[in-house]
């Protein structure tokens, strides 16, 4: 999964303006040292593609996927309007999708990589990533 989410998020960057790819490693690699399953590898590199519309929802009901590593990926995808309550219901009631969200949230909150950020984003995303950890019954990532 590692080639198709690299060519499909190709070109786009994060908030800092490092390539979006850097993320999407860093998120696998937290899944696998948090003793992540391959199904649960493969959701951390497919984590925003849908929710970022660099694939579809259709591309991902057709994929050669395990019906888990696609749950997975439609949980930690965010709808447009979704409470964040719900969001983290969802997660929390997925099979697999906690571990996805919790690495995806510990890089985020790195605070290396918010410290690139300027100060009211720095401030706005660590309050939104500490909100979400709260949700999902983590402590601090």
């Amino acid at each position: 999964m590692e080639a198709v989410a690299r060519a499909a998020h190709a070109g786009q960057t994060d908030k800092a303006g490092r390539p979006y790819a850097e993320h999407l490693r860093a998120v696998a690699e937290g899944v696998r040292e948090r003793g992540g399953d391959a199904d649960q590898i493969a959701a951390a590199w497919l984590h925003d593609a849908v929710e970022d519309g660099v694939l579809s929802g259709q591309w991902l009901r057709r994929a050669a996927l395990s019906s888990r590593t696609k749950d997975i990926v439609r949980a930690v995808t965010k709808r447009a309007g979704e409470p964040p309550e719900a969001y983290a219901a969802r997660i929390l009631a997925t099979p697999g999708a906690l571990l996805v969200k919790e690495a995806d949230l510990a890089h985020n909150a790195d605070p290396a990589r918010l410290a690139l950020l300027d100060e009211p984003t720095r401030t706005r995303l660590a309050g939104k990533y500490a909100r979400m950890r709260a949700l999902l019954g983590l402590g601090r990532s």
